[in-house]
């Protein structure tokens, strides 16, 4: 999930690139859709943290409802600090500063998902 039309691209074909099957959502609301339509099991929710409508938090609450076995990586331009202190993150969160390379977020979605 990522409103950047631009970084969600990047992302999409550099984890396809991969190997990673991607759903693509441009808004919260398409996540749910997508999350309440999909029947196979959802690993990783890569989201960001300061949305549209809910928060990248709340949407990751939701979307764990629906698929207990997701794990969330969060991304933002907003340092860890400056989002955790604002309530929007707790701490120990699974965390991707923006901007970050292709390698920066294969790395860290392999981290996430190994764990």
């Amino acid at each position: 999930m990522e409103d950047e039309a631009d970084v969600r691209a990047v992302a999409a074909e550099s984890l396809r690139l991969l190997g990673y099957q991607v759903l693509e959502a441009a808004a919260p609301s398409d996540a749910l859709q997508i999350a309440e339509q999909y029947a196979e099991p959802i690993h990783l929710l890569l989201t960001g943290v300061v949305l549209p409508i809910m928060n990248g938090r709340e949407l990751a609450e939701v979307i764990k409802r629906l698929h207990p076995e997701i794990k969330v990586l969060y991304v933002s331009g907003y340092t860890v600090n400056t989002v955790v202190h604002h309530g929007v993150l707790e701490e120990g969160i699974h965390f991707l500063p923006k901007p970050y390379t292709p390698s920066q977020l294969a790395a860290k979605v392999r981290q996430v998902l190994d764990e």
